[in-house]
């Protein structure tokens, strides 16, 4: 009588996950038309006049600024889109190419699996955070101008009118970047969660962005504010409160709990699926 196989090692398992992911083109055409953002808006601020700079008239002369404001930007649908494409791939887009069957009946196991398609989503939201500050940070100092050094060599001007160090804003600026990859990541397990459930990645596409759509409308209408608390986008604007001093964090705690929540919820349901899916 044969041995059973032995089963395949993370480290392979998530190196093979992360080589199928970053040689996709479509990852990185999505990812540079992020990064283009943060130029545009520089490019944007330095040519408009003060009426027309509207809320972005915060990072006019105040570079360091421009990676939070085109995170919060971009969170509002294209860097959803992002982490929702690479979950459709995940498991619809592998299912309807007929691959998926064989990842089931190979010795990884249902939990090993979704494990990985997990990591291979938050790798692309994690490319696409890092991606729009580093292209921020860059157009801010080229195009805006670098930080100026103000009183005790203070660089970074807040919205409270306060200025703090090269150092504090550095940390604000990854505070930001996390609070945002906390997001993507609940946005992507709803999206694996749906994906689980179909074989065509369109469908996935137009139920969680339909979704992100639907609960801004419905968080629009004052008569619906008892379900506001509970609908994940309503708290996307948090992001811009690492740019306050002294640091507001209620908002930014309130919405990472949210986020845990939403990814508990679909993770929940997306195990159960995968446990239960035919091969």
């Amino acid at each position: 009588m044969s041995a059973p196989p032995r089963p395949v090692s993370w480290r392979r398992l998530l190196g093979a996950e992360l080589r199928w992911v970053l040689r996709r083109p479509r990852t990185w055409v999505m990812v540079a038309l992020l990064g283009a953002v943060p130029v545009l808006m520089a490019v944007g601020l330095v040519l408009a006049d003060g009426p027309r700079r509207g809320l972005l008239s915060e990072v006019v002369g105040n570079g360091l600024t421009l990676p939070v404001a085109a995170l919060t930007l971009l969170m509002a649908l294209l860097l959803p889109l992002v982490v929702t494409v690479a979950a459709a791939d995940a498991i619809a887009g592998e299912a309807q190419h007929g691959t998926l069957r064989g990842l089931l009946l190979a010795p990884v196991g249902r939990l090993r699996l979704v494990a990985m398609k997990a990591f291979g989503v938050l790798v692309v939201a994690a490319v696409a955070v890092a991606v729009v500050c580093v292209v921020g940070l860059v157009a801010g100092w080229a195009l805006i101008g670098p930080p100026a050094v103000v009183g005790d060599g203070g660089a970074l001007l807040t919205m409270s009118g306060s200025v703090l160090d090269l150092t504090s804003a550095a940390g604000r600026i990854a505070l930001a970047a996390l609070w945002t990859l906390g997001q993507l990541a609940a946005v992507g397990a709803v999206a694996l969660a749906v994906s689980s459930f179909t074989e065509h990645p369109l469908v996935v596409l137009s139920s969680v962005l339909g979704g992100i759509i639907l609960s801004g409308v419905l968080g629009a209408i004052p008569a619906l504010e008892p379900i506001r608390p509970f609908l994940l986008t309503d708290s996307w604007a948090a992001g811009v409160d690492v740019l306050r001093d002294p640091l507001p964090t209620a908002g930014l705690v309130s919405s990472t709990g949210l986020a845990a929540g939403w990814f508990a919820a679909a993770a929940v349901v997306l195990v159960s699926r995968m446990l239960r899916r035919d091969a």
